[in-house]
């Protein structure tokens, strides 16, 4: 055993081991690498001499007497030793060569030799291609250089990008700064040019409101914009603006000019309202043109709109109330000449009006209880249609029946009161209750009149079917208005019936007062025919029911159920003068079929009425 340890650790302690040797190898290239190639050469010749030296030295150490050192002692054992033998052993080179049974120390002299020859070889290669490795060197050396001048390029590239980037940032603060100071600045001058603009009185609104003509198209737009300034002006007085004391005086003689212009203008379209024969629309147009006039005066001196506002209201109503009072004077003058009176009632004998002074009747003479052509009065066509032209009517001898005059006078109160009030709104720039003021203002006394004439006339009025028309005309001129969105006269409608109504309640109860007191005995010779007092009742009933029908009124069925009652009665009482009970039938059978033939020609077969005759009729007519 002590032979193979010191075969195997003698290689080690060798200064020529391969182990030594590589890191001797690399440490002289790098020197080598610092040297110039004849130095190397001369390195490389003097490395070999000292190697021969010590190989010479090495066979002579081994006949060295180690003493303790001397690990082929038997007595120096140790447990390292141990696992150093084994791990030996498991190389394979060992494993071979103790197979084969070689001499380690010949071999390891063997492996020496040929790492000395490997070696030698390798340092002639060296040698033969010193020129490469020279101009390899040369090479390398130029790289060097040209990637020092690329560093300390590169190096002030980088500089040069370090200080570019602070530029950069430097820059992007003050465009940052620059961006606040313009948004600053822009703000500013929006006010500021705003304020200026509003502010500068420009020579041509000069010119313009002391020369131009108010009827001038630039007049209108000067003044618009010189309101604006005044609005603009006062805004920024209220706010302390010191700029503003440097143009109000400008602006307060220039309102003072426009001013004294529109008063003129207005004033001269108001009195021409006076004029003879004047169509009032025609100015009142031409103002509308202009109503920004009043809009004008009504910011800026209110005293003047005020003024202006007082004269128109005191000029058109006096032009209302001469016109509609003298149309009102005309019309009355071509209506019938005879008219119901209070003794023309149903029940009232044909006879008892007749006298040697009396009348002859006249072709145009107004019916009283039959409805005729008066309906049209209410009708699509005639109830919007012209209204009357008096002395064209005088002219051509025509007379009317109250109803269609009333719907003259009063489709011409509706017309005039949509246009005023509209007019009043617009111009005047006035709504709801202020509107209606002010309309009540120019129209009021119109309307009194109208009411105070109604009224004179309703009281002597004893024509029920006139009076009927009468109150649904109002109906539908009160449903025309209210579909224009023209609330102005609803207070007269509602007035206008209430002195309407009555009166046609009163009349229709003097004619079931006149069927109660007739007498069938004072009525003289009778027949079986039907009786007149049951067909002024079938031709009264058919009107009021054909005229009710668009407007119904629980009012007039209430009125007219108990006029059918009573004519029942007297048609019984009549019947029962008779001696025969055949007279009797055929009397009532003769006036109910009467009374339902006129009810069903000219009313709705569904009424009341239609219904109750038909039943007494059947009553009748059946076999007893």
């Amino acid at each position: 055993m002590g032979v193979v340890v010191f075969t195997c650790t003698r290689p080690e302690m060798s200064p020529w081991r391969p182990g030594c040797r590589g890191n001797e190898r690399r440490s002289g290239a790098g020197m080598m690498a610092a040297l110039r190639p004849d130095e190397e050469l001369g390195l490389r010749v003097t490395e070999m001499e000292e190697e021969e030296g010590m190989g010479r030295g090495e066979e002579q150490s081994l006949q060295l007497n180690l003493g303790d050192l001397d690990l082929t002692s038997d007595e120096f054992i140790l447990d390292e030793v141990d696992i150093h033998i084994q791990a030996n052993l498991e190389d394979s080179l060992v494993q071979e060569a103790l197979k084969t049974g070689v001499d380690l120390r010949q071999y390891s002299k063997q492996v020496e030799l040929e790492l000395q020859h490997i070696e030698h070889a390798s340092i002639r290669d060296y040698i033969k291609e010193s020129k490469n490795i020279t101009s390899l060197h040369n090479q390398i050396t130029a790289c060097d250089a040209i990637l020092e001048r690329m560093e300390q390029m590169l190096s002030s590239f980088q500089s040069d990008l370090s200080s570019i980037s602070c530029e950069i940032q430097t820059l992007q603060e003050q465009s940052v700064a620059m961006n606040l100071r313009l948004k600053n600045r822009q703000a500013v001058r929006s006010q500021l040019s705003q304020l200026v603009d509003e502010l500068v009185v420009p020579a041509a609104m000069i010119s313009t409101i002391l020369e131009a003509p108010v009827t001038e198209q630039d007049f209108l737009e000067q003044l618009h914009e010189l309101n604006n300034k005044m609005n603009y002006v006062k805004e920024q007085a209220f706010r302390e603006t010191m700029a503003c004391t440097d143009v109000h005086n400008v602006l307060d003689r220039l309102k003072v000019k426009a001013v004294t212009k529109i008063r003129e203008f207005i004033l001269q379209k108001i009195y021409s309202f006076r004029k003879p024969m004047t169509n009032y629309q025609i100015p009142q147009n031409a103002l509308l043109k202009y109503r920004f006039f009043y809009q004008f005066l009504l910011g800026n001196e209110r005293s003047v709109a005020q003024e202006l506002r007082e004269q128109y209201v005191e000029t058109m109503s006096k032009i209302y109330l001469s016109y509609f009072k003298s149309y009102t004077s005309r019309l009355m003058k071509i209506q019938y000449e005879e008219v119901a009176e209070k003794d023309d009632l149903m029940g009232v004998e044909d006879t008892a009006k007749k006298g040697f002074f009396s009348k002859p009747s006249l072709k145009n003479r107004n019916t009283i209880f039959t409805l005729g052509n008066r309906g049209s009065v209410i009708g699509g066509a005639e109830l919007e249609g012209p209204i009357i032209v008096p002395h064209a009517a005088q002219k051509s001898d025509v007379r009317y029946p109250f109803e269609s005059l009333f719907r003259s006078q009063h489709y011409a109160l509706l017309d005039n009161s949509c246009r005023e009030y509209l007019f009043l709104c617009d111009f005047f720039l006035v709504m709801g209750p202020s509107a209606q003021e002010l309309f009540n203002a120019v129209m009021g006394k119109t309307l009194a009149m109208f009411l105070k004439h109604m009224d004179a006339y309703v009281c002597d009025c004893y024509d029920s079917i006139a009076i009927f028309l009468c109150i649904h005309i109002v109906l539908r001129f009160r449903a025309i208005m209210a579909k224009r969105n023209v609330p102005a006269i609803d207070k007269y409608w509602d007035t206008l019936l209430e002195i309407l109504w009555p009166r046609f309640e009163y009349i229709l109860e003097l004619n079931i007062q006149s069927i109660q007191n007739t007498d069938p005995q004072r009525l003289g010779f009778l027949d079986t025919r039907p009786h007149y007092i049951t067909r002024r009742y079938a031709e009264f009933s058919s009107a009021i029911v054909s005229i009710n029908q668009t407007f119904p009124s629980e009012r007039t069925h209430t009125l007219l159920g108990q006029l059918q009652v009573e004519v029942e009665n007297f048609v019984l009482r009549v019947a029962a003068e008779f001696s025969s009970r055949k007279e009797q039938l055929i009397f009532l059978i003769n006036n109910y079929d009467m009374m339902l033939s006129v009810l069903m020609e000219r009313a709705v077969e569904e009424s009341k009425e239609v219904e109750g005759f038909q039943q007494l009729l059947s009553a009748r007519s059946q076999p007893g």
